[in-house]
């Protein structure tokens, strides 16, 4: 049974439209099955657009096994204006993120731990990581948020990346911005 605040978010893949959370974590425990001596990273990573009546965000989730293929999708969410103020923009983009996380629920990333638990000596991984659209080069606008977005991750217990290592957010959801 799905939880009350898992029913209203709805993703979206090449394949499938309107997928549940549900599905989506059922098709990340198939992807895992499927190869449970793997080195998977759950990827949650969410990046912006401004358009002209409003601003589009799209977070993405790759389940990635390194070298063996990905499994991914995305979630839209509009607002009906201009997001114009940077810090706002961000610090949506990394509220977004915090939403899907927070659906991995402990019972959920244990289920995904115990897929690859049997197969840990023979180098068998999973981790979580949160990708931020944001970097910290010096000539970077969004450097001065870096701490910031980074310390919420953390503090929901997932590995934060910005860039250029935060490819879920800038590159896989930044596609479906446009």
């Amino acid at each position: 049974m799905e939880n009350d605040s898992a029913q209203h978010v709805r993703f979206q893949n090449l394949q499938e439209d309107q997928m549940t959370f549900n599905q989506v974590f059922e098709h990340i425990v198939a992807f895992m099955r499927s190869r449970p001596a793997g080195n998977y990273r759950l990827i949650v990573g969410t990046d912006s657009q401004i358009h002209p009546q409003k601003t589009i965000f799209i977070t993405g989730i790759v389940i990635r096994n390194k070298g063996k293929g990905v499994w991914a999708c995305i979630r839209k969410v509009t607002v009906p204006r201009k997001m114009l103020q940077l810090h706002e923009r961000i610090s949506y983009e990394t509220s977004l993120s915090e939403e899907v996380v927070s659906l991995f629920t402990e019972e959920r990333k244990r289920q995904l731990i115990d897929i690859v638990l049997p197969h840990i000596y023979q180098g068998a991984s999973f981790t979580m990581e949160g990708h931020i659209d944001i970097g910290a080069g010096k000539k970077n606008k969004t450097r001065k948020f870096v701490q910031e977005m980074v310390t919420r991750l953390e503090a929901i217990g997932v590995e934060p990346k910005i860039k250029p290592d935060a490819f879920v957010a800038s590159s896989y959801a930044n596609r479906y911005t446009k």
